[in-house]
């Protein structure tokens, strides 16, 4: 029985060494580009439209020029139940109602005439995005490496507009709405093909079949995570700090296996976790609930609003200094209007009556949590644990989060000016935070929120990572070439 042990244990000694060094060969230069392009998100993340630079580029409304009242405009949709989204801004020249269904259609309503608009030509779309500009070129695009993701879906196709700007800004006009969807620069662009592309295998064809893209990406990060982790094992398995090997050495490898070896037990611990991790992030076996208010609850936390009954004039009353927009949200069977500008808007009841409180927004987020009743409520002022900024998201403050007693044990951070659902937070996605954000971002406490030194430990344990990797993979080439040659 002894000698079957030993031989099993031999064997799975062997194993263990024959598996790594070929995983390494195999997956040696994803190891190092991903090491390297996480370095970059650190500084560039993956080009999105903020609602600032949506407010931003809108001009002021034309208080004139509206003469549709919002229930108007919804009768002119037909839209069945409460919209996901409904907005009074300008496109261009002409003053419109914005309105997303809960199934993810759009539609466009003048807010001159009560006209349904149609589809945005390129010409239009100059005028839309570079307004007098001589420079600017027009393209068609359905789909490509920026709008490649399924929430793009109901705005397409684009008219992608290029300013012809120093900073080559391009603009993609959705020819369903009109709206501006997303804004690029050259520089964004160029960092994030050796940033966020590399990072997650962000091309195009793959990404495009989200379940495909998903199912390749936990395949690979779970052989590359094993990978990592038999390395670390076998790391230590190989030091000695008693009985060291000859020379008085703590490691029996010599050259670049030297090297090799050391950085593995400085950095291994750190490459093994933030490997692991990142196949954490591709929820396996759907193990995490998704951050986002599922349809449900957003539907019982709106209700069922009576009709608006506001008046065009009336509804200049509810502007503010630097006013872009009006968005009017249905939050607890009544509907409230708020002043979008770019320092932020705060909810006020359509009535005019009252403005928007923390017991109106429990009471309103208490209709989806049928199973639970509340718990508590809280105003956040400061950042924890779990409500915290990160990179280049710095996470509006106050929050109000509610705590109920269903069988998720669900958190909600709702904004208490306006009453966003900013996240949904239940057990699952509270054990994520800690198996993904932590090891993975380094949103651990003490770095979250001092940016100087939370980058300088990204640098410190990724420079390691990156040793592990180039020593890994100039060992693994000369092993393959030897092999290759034999």
């Amino acid at each position: 029985m002894v000698k079957l042990s030993r031989r099993l244990g031999k064997a799975g000694r062997r194993f263990l060494l024959l598996f790594h060094r070929w995983s390494g060969i195999a997956l040696g230069l994803l190891f190092t580009v991903w090491i390297g392009s996480g370095l970059v998100m650190l500084y560039v993340p993956f080009p999105t439209l903020t609602e600032a630079e949506r407010l931003a580029r809108l001009p002021p409304l034309v208080w004139d020029h509206v003469a549709v009242a919002p229930d108007e405009a919804l009768r002119a949709v037909g839209l069945s139940g409460v919209p996901a989204a409904f907005d009074l801004e300008m496109r261009g020249a002409e003053p419109v109602y914005r309105i997303a269904g809960r199934d993810g259609g759009r539609a466009t309503i003048s807010a001159r005439t009560g006209e349904r608009l149609g589809p945005v030509t390129p010409e239009a779309a100059l005028q839309l995005a570079a307004p007098g500009s001589a420079n600017a070129r027009v393209t068609p695009v359905e789909r490509d490496q920026w709008t490649v993701t399924a929430r793009y879906d109901p705005l397409r196709p684009f008219l992608k507009v290029a300013l012809g700007d120093a900073a080559g800004t391009e603009l993609y006009v959705s020819e369903v709405t009109g709206a501006i969807a997303l804004d690029t620069t050259r520089s964004e662009r160029a960092w994030n093909w050796v940033g966020s592309v590399a990072h997650w295998i962000y091309l195009t064809p793959v990404r495009a079949r989200a379940e495909l893209w998903r199912t390749f990406l936990l395949w690979l990060s779970g052989f590359a995570a094993l990978g990592a982790v038999s390395g670390f094992a076998i790391g230590i398995w190989r030091l000695r700090l008693r009985r060291r090997y000859a020379g008085c050495a703590v490691t029996p490898y010599r050259g670049l296996a030297r090297w090799h070896h050391l950085l593995g037990l400085a950095g291994g611990l750190g490459l093994s976790t933030f490997i692991l991790s990142g196949w954490i992030s591709m929820n396996p076996n759907r193990w995490f609930a998704a951050p986002s208010p599922p349809a449900d609850l957003r539907a019982a936390y709106a209700d069922s609003p009576p009709a608006l009954k506001l008046d065009p004039p009336r509804l200049r009353a509810f502007a503010a200094p630097e006013t872009r927009a009006l968005r009017f949200a249905a939050i607890g069977g009544a509907w409230w209007v708020i002043a979008e500008a770019t320092g932020g808007g705060r909810a006020v009841k359509a009535d005019g009556a009252s403005a928007l409180d923390a017991g109106t927004i429990a009471a309103a987020a208490a209709e989806g949590f049928a199973d639970g009743p509340l718990r508590s409520m809280r105003q956040m002022t400061a950042y924890d644990a779990y409500w915290y900024p990160h990179g280049t998201d710095p996470r509006p403050l106050p929050v109000l989060r509610l705590r109920f007693g269903d069988a998720a044990a669900t958190w909600l951070h709702v904004d208490p000016r306006d009453g966003t659902i900013l996240q949904r937070l239940d057990r699952s996605g509270r054990i994520n935070r800690w198996l993904f954000d932590a090891p993975h971002r380094l949103d651990l406490p003490g770095l979250t929120g001092n940016r100087p030194l939370h980058d300088a430990a990204q640098w410190v344990l990724n420079m390691l990572a990156g040793g592990i990797a180039i020593t890994g993979v100039m060992a693994g080439w000369r092993r393959l070439r030897r092999t290759l040659s034999a």
